[in-house]
């Protein structure tokens, strides 16, 4: 590889590509062994740092019971997201439908980001910002649970829709990364729990920490009998 190409993560983490073929089998095994472990090591220090930030392990308990409790009660989970969050938002949905374990029942949940034709008439025809909100307007009711997952926090699709779930009385839950953005401050989320990196895999792979963390609550507070 060109001495020219590549960026500086590139290279912090694949030095040996541009070394013009130089390296050996050794060197290239040992360095993708370092960039495996270099990787490991960021996340479990972020899933600390997620459960020590602003008493986000006591938070997630809350959530989890709260969403326990809407679901005794016949609620029907709205997950959303764009790019990654989307399809952490749709593997939510999945566990929730299909849990991984037989002694966990499957509860209501319905993915946002599942229908392309929705998402596209709604971002041709009104804009792009509504995409959520007007499922969340057909398919939200009162006691319902709307989670809006985002790296940034700043997502304005997401937003709208929250604000929107919040009108109509769901309980609201928000994912989010760096510094929190927009969501983090926003009081039409109920709960907000944050991921604090501003490195966007290392973030979503802390939210599914996070809202894997949620589905063992829930199912431990259901098979208490919460209510």
């Amino acid at each position: 590889m060109n001495n020219n190409e590549g960026s500086e993560y590139d290279r912090l983490f694949y030095p040996f590509l541009f070394e013009g073929g130089k390296a050996s089998l050794e060197d290239v095994l040992a360095q993708v062994q370092h960039s495996t472990l270099e990787k490991c090591r960021e996340i479990i220090a972020l899933r600390q740092a997620t459960l020590e930030h602003a008493d986000a392990g006591i938070q997630i308990v809350a959530a989890g019971q709260a969403m326990a409790r809407a679901f005794a009660h016949g609620a029907t989970l709205l997950a959303f997201g764009n790019g990654g969050s989307s399809t952490d938002a749709q593997d939510l949905v999945t566990e929730l439908l299909n849990p991984p374990f037989a002694h966990w029942s499957p509860l209501p949940a319905l993915a946002l980001t599942n229908d392309i034709a929705v998402i596209t008439a709604v971002g041709n025809d009104v804009g792009f910002d509504n995409v959520f909100s007007r499922q969340v307007i057909a398919f939200g009711h009162k006691g319902d649970i709307a989670v809006g997952i985002s790296t940034s926090g700043n997502s304005k699709n997401l937003l709208v829709a929250l604000e929107q779930a919040h009108k109509q009385g769901l309980l609201t839950i928000g994912l989010t990364g760096y510094d929190g953005g927009k969501m983090l401050q926003s009081g039409n989320i109920d709960i907000c729990i944050n991921a604090p990196s501003d490195h966007i895999p290392r973030i979503q792979e802390a939210q599914a920490t996070v809202y894997h963390a949620l589905l063992e609550v829930i199912h431990t507070a259901l098979e208490k009998g919460i209510s």
